[in-house]
């Protein structure tokens, strides 16, 4: 098929896009200069997969079909810990872990997930486009070798879903199995609420549900929508336990591959792609609870203080003040105020 004429760039864009696999295409078909591969666990339909697309198109754009980026989600390439280990080996060029799947490799980048260390977005933002925020990604180009863009994509506050009872206390989770992401601060959270933590790539979670493998699971609201676990789950509870994002991370050696020019347009889009990304998620948050109650979940508000009062009694605070460093505890405290 010539695919220079209209009809065929159509075609295979419609190809593409059903898919879930975004690639820019010149007006006249030619090979460019750099062709880079991103993965992610995301469900195509989730607004991060979306601004990821638009991403994709504004480099082809701007970079005068020279680069092309194509975006594969729901884990068509592997999970969330399976893409950073590609990454890292080169196998491909970019991925997003959130900062608790980063951990697995450099534990500081779990300095987000301190449970219940923010209360809202108004302690987010200036808190990781800040002075942490800078620090962890110097880490993450010094310890890991790989390339974090400056701003980091909004993946959300996370809630407790479960199909036995609502969680309205710590005590509520005692001996309940929760899938969670192969992210160290997570297993360690919920062990100390006293909840067994069962570590599960993404694609397997819906089965896991709906089999009874696990009682529940924990997760922002628009991925719980997403994933349509409400047609496996009963219960959500409105924890807000821990705030994660998105580092959208190059591999090293792909990252020094691209000319500067290449590279201002490249961190231009995923940089101005996040702030879109957060915007857009933000709006669909102040809706969510209500859509996902009248397809059937049971929502309650969490007595957050009992959460936190058990993680300190566990010495959750402190352990985790150990490992991640005086200097990244300090950053947080700074903003946030004092832990355990």
């Amino acid at each position: 098929m010539d695919r220079t004429s209209p009809i065929a760039r159509r075609a295979f864009i419609a190809t593409s896009a059903a898919a879930g696999v975004a690639a820019w295409l010149p007006r006249r078909a030619r090979a460019a200069e750099f062709e880079y591969r991103m993965g992610h666990s995301t469900p195509a339909e989730h607004p991060f997969h979306q601004h990821l697309l638009k991403v994709a198109e504004r480099i082809g754009k701007e970079s005068g079909s020279r680069m092309t980026l194509n975006v594969f989600p729901n884990s068509q390439l592997g999970g969330d810990n399976d893409l950073l280990s590609q990454v890292r080996s080169g196998a491909i060029e970019i991925c997003q872990p959130a900062g608790l799947i980063l951990a697995s490799i450099l534990p500081l980048t779990a300095i987000n997930g301190m449970g219940f260390a923010f209360p809202s977005y108004d302690k987010v933002w200036p808190t990781i486009d800040g002075e942490l925020g800078k620090y962890v990604r110097g880490q993450i180009t010094a310890k890991v070798g790989l390339v974090p863009m400056e701003r980091i994509w909004d993946l959300g506050f996370r809630q407790i879903t479960n199909s036995v009872k609502p969680i309205q206390t710590a005590a509520d989770l005692s001996g309940m199995k929760l899938r969670v992401p192969g992210a160290p601060a997570l297993v360690s959270l919920f062990k100390a609420l006293g909840a067994y933590p069962v570590s599960m790539q993404f694609g397997e979670v819906y089965t896991s549900l709906q089999t009874k493998v696990v009682d529940g699971e924990e997760n922002p609201l628009s991925i719980i929508d997403a994933g349509k676990f409400y047609e496996v789950q009963k219960y959500c509870s409105i924890t807000n336990h821990v705030w994660d994002g998105h580092w959208i991370t190059f591999n090293r050696a792909a990252w020094d591959r691209l000319p500067d020019d290449l590279k201002v347009i490249v961190a231009r889009a995923f940089n101005e792609g996040a702030l879109a990304q957060r915007a857009e998620l933000a709006q669909m948050n102040s809706t969510l609870q209500g859509e996902l109650e009248k397809k059937g979940m049971a929502f309650n508000k969490a007595e957050t203080q009992s959460f936190r009062d058990q993680l300190a009694k566990a010495g959750f605070y402190k352990e985790w003040h150990e490992k991640l460093g005086e200097e990244a505890w300090s950053l947080l405290e700074k903003q946030v105020g004092k832990l355990g």
